[in-house]
């Protein structure tokens, strides 16, 4: 495949520099396409965006159009095609965490920071996010700072966090690393290269682990299935494969339910009748 030369490109330093960790990026995947997503994660980590010399040398690194690169940076809105702020300060406003406090936490920094949704404040320290769900809701509200847990926020703490950061001052999240990465060190970390900061802090808090602890309590297991019977929505046990081939009658809505006895389109037409029968 051609690659369009955008005309844009790393300095000679910088691109060997990069071509160096491509290498090991790509030496990961069989196909090397597939080491496009590590790739922008490393260029972002160059230049704290997927820029458009980022997306020259991801196309020239792998083969690919410059067209194809951009539409998957595009897609993952944790690649930033404009320059990002240091630290991305993400505030949760789904449901629970909304009720809990993170609606009046957003409404907060948006005052305090003169910026909303996807935007940087003048200085470049906070690029500022409204969160779907960050996948925390045993701590709502949650913030995030570039990915990494903020738990139990209130309007108060969380505009201290990030009044620290603006002043340069480093802060720890609630469950990781003992601090939080810049937005460039982190995206070298999702490229694949370790920053020395794993199994440091907390893994799991214990509201998550409440569940475990009380089936230990308890000596509570999970059921086992007994001999021959079938998970929930699978086909009887050696049934074979019930799968009706392509043209048959039976459809999928016609499927038995789990442990009931296959049962063919002509059997259901017979104690069904079709749908002409039922009108005469």
């Amino acid at each position: 495949m051609t690659v369009v030369n955008t005309g844009r490109r790393y300095d000679d330093q910088t691109h060997a520099r990069l071509a160096a960790d491509a290498a090991q990026v790509v030496a990961r995947y069989p196909d090397a396409r597939s080491a496009l997503l590590p790739l922008l994660h490393l260029v972002q980590s160059e230049d704290g965006y997927v820029s458009p010399s980022g997306i020259a040398f991801c196309a020239e690194t792998l083969g690919l159009t410059t067209a194809q690169v951009s539409a998957v940076a595009t897609f993952y809105t944790q690649y930033k095609r404009r320059p990002n702020g240091e630290y991305t300060v993400g505030v949760c406003t789904n449901t629970l965490c909304a009720i809990m406090g993170g609606d009046a936490i957003w409404e907060d920094l948006t005052d305090r920071l003169g910026i909303g949704n996807d935007e940087t404040t003048a200085d470049g320290k906070i690029t500022l996010e409204r969160i779907e769900c960050n996948a925390a809701c045993d701590y709502a509200p949650v913030m995030m700072i570039n990915w990494e847990f903020f738990d139990n926020q209130t309007t108060e703490s969380a505009a201290e966090i990030v009044g620290k950061l603006i002043a340069g001052e480093p802060v720890a999240p609630t469950r990781g690393p003992d601090r939080v990465g810049t937005f460039k060190e982190v995206s070298r970390v999702l490229a694949g290269f370790p920053d020395g900061h794993a199994n440091e802090g907390v893994g799991a808090g214990t509201p998550t682990l409440r569940g475990l602890a009380l089936a230990r309590e308890h000596g509570w297991t999970a059921p086992e299935f007994p001999t021959g019977t079938p998970d929930s929505g699978a086909a009887p046990v050696n049934a074979g494969d019930t799968t009706p081939a392509v043209g048959e009658p039976q459809s999928s809505t016609d499927r038995p339910a789990a442990g009931a006895a296959e049962r063919s389109g002509e059997q259901e037409k017979k104690e069904h009748g079709t749908t002409s029968e039922k009108e005469s």
